[in-house]
């Protein structure tokens, strides 16, 4: 197993961590955790935005999983209301798969909420629509706060000048590898690169037509990308100026080709063409060997399979080397709020060591620089996850980008299904993407 003990990362973790987060983000479920860490003492920053008089009320959207949310309802939100009584937050959790859908008509209704856990991805396009305020001019002590999270999540609240959010949390995919479905396979670790990737895919097909190497949800970017990147593709120029050239190079097409070959061969789980699938309980059951997921399934093995344990690794790596999804979700303030200076107390409160180490506890990793160390010590499966944002990189940061995700949605879909080759349908999805570019 490739993961890094904690103790590798308790000298100098501070600036190495800044390094490699900036690096990552250009730019959308182990072990039951152990005891809680020796809370850091942080000095509050004080602000001269007015504590309001109260009692007010703020409405919170989230798409925390159930075991996040459980802690989120009983532990940060209790601690919130202790510490400013006269502020109370509703709360709601919304299915990811509904919440931009939902958040829109809210939108366009004038019923927004105040806040939300927004995914990195969606902060661009709100910001452009006019929706969110920019914090670094309604909230005084923006900077303060600037300057205590990592710059990598931080640029992802970035757009025409203003930062629009704060970074909440960030996460990346790694390999999640089942021991024994590969003991049964004879094999005893997992793959490094892609070539070896296959190898293991073919052995453990040989345990039975009903086991699967590889599961994932569809052929959205989240869950292509690594594999398009490892294979040194990509789907626009690095200005995101034109996707001419990259969607449909000849890296890109390989990746596709792969993906294409490994559901023909039964290794791949016919799951990735919709109708859904259950990767988690389908791994818990020794069905599917592999699994691209993030930090989140300690916490909910833990929950719903605690007899199963969870082993990382990082993502195979191909000519593009070893490249992974950024991902994670900014907290970010609406236009349409009654109550900012609620909300920014909300905002203060979750960017605080408290609530980022409580979260922690549960798999969401810290933005913040000076909770990072205890964090991996809490959670020392964060360690690999820190390894692999070395390389990550994240979605495009473009407005546009649902619709180009969409585009690539339906165009992977009709890849694996053989209705297109790969080459033809990425030459048809290029000039698309090219269109959606230009568009502001």
């Amino acid at each position: 197993m490739c993961q890094l003990k904690a103790s590798m990362f308790r000298i100098g973790i501070g600036w190495m961590l800044m390094a490699l987060l900036a690096a990552a983000c250009a730019p959308a479920a182990a072990p039951t955790p152990g005891p809680s860490p020796t809370p850091v003492v942080v000095e509050r920053v004080v602000t001269p935005t007015p504590t309001p008089p109260g009692p007010v009320t703020i409405t919170f959207w989230h798409a925390y999983n159930p075991e996040e949310t459980k802690v989120f309802n009983e532990q940060v939100l209790p601690a919130f209301h202790q510490k400013f009584p006269n502020i109370r937050v509703e709360a709601q959790q919304v299915p990811y798969d509904e919440f931009r859908r939902k958040l829109l008509t809210s939108i366009a209704g004038g019923t927004a909420p105040d806040v939300i856990r927004s995914d990195i991805i969606w902060v661009p396009e709100l910001a452009a629509m006019g929706a969110l305020e920019a914090l670094d001019v309604i909230m005084p002590d923006f900077n303060a706060y600037k300057e205590k999270v990592f710059p990598g999540p931080l640029s992802t609240n970035f757009w025409q000048g203003h930062y629009y959010g704060l970074p909440l949390d960030t996460n990346t995919r790694l390999l999640m590898w089942n021991k024994e479905m590969y003991a049964a396979a004879g094999i005893a670790e997992p793959p490094k690169t892609i070539d070896e990737f296959l190898k293991v895919c073919e052995r453990i097909k040989a345990l039975g037509k009903d086991k699967y190497c590889f599961a994932d949800g569809g052929t959205y970017g989240w869950a292509v990308l690594p594999w398009i990147w490892s294979f040194g593709g990509d789907l626009t120029d690095p200005e995101m100026k034109t996707a001419s050239g990259y969607v449909n190079g000849p890296d890109t097409v390989a990746a596709y080709e792969f993906l294409k070959g490994m559901l023909d061969k039964g290794y791949l789980h016919p799951g990735i063409l919709g109708g859904g699938v259950d990767t988690a309980g389908g791994f818990a059951r020794d069905e599917i060997a592999n699994l691209l997921e993030g930090p989140w399934m300690p916490a909910i093995f833990a929950a719903q399979y605690p007899q199963k344990q969870i082993q990382w690794a990082l993502m195979p790596a191909g000519k593009g080397g070893s490249i992974s999804v950024v991902g994670g979700e900014d907290i970010v303030l609406f236009k349409q709020s009654r109550n900012k200076e609620a909300a920014l107390e909300f905002i203060r409160f979750m960017l605080s060591p408290e609530a980022q180490l409580m979260m922690a506890r549960v798999g969401q990793v810290p933005v913040r620089i000076d909770v990072a160390e205890q964090a991996v010590q809490a959670q020392p499966y964060f360690a690999l996850f820190f390894e692999q944002l070395k390389t990550a990189r994240a979605r495009l940061p473009h407005p546009n980008w649902p619709k180009i995700e969409d585009l690539l949605t339906s165009t992977g879909q009709a890849i694996l299904r053989g209705e297109k080759g790969a080459k033809e349908a990425l030459d048809e999805l290029a000039p698309k993407i090219d269109a959606l570019l230009k568009q502001q």
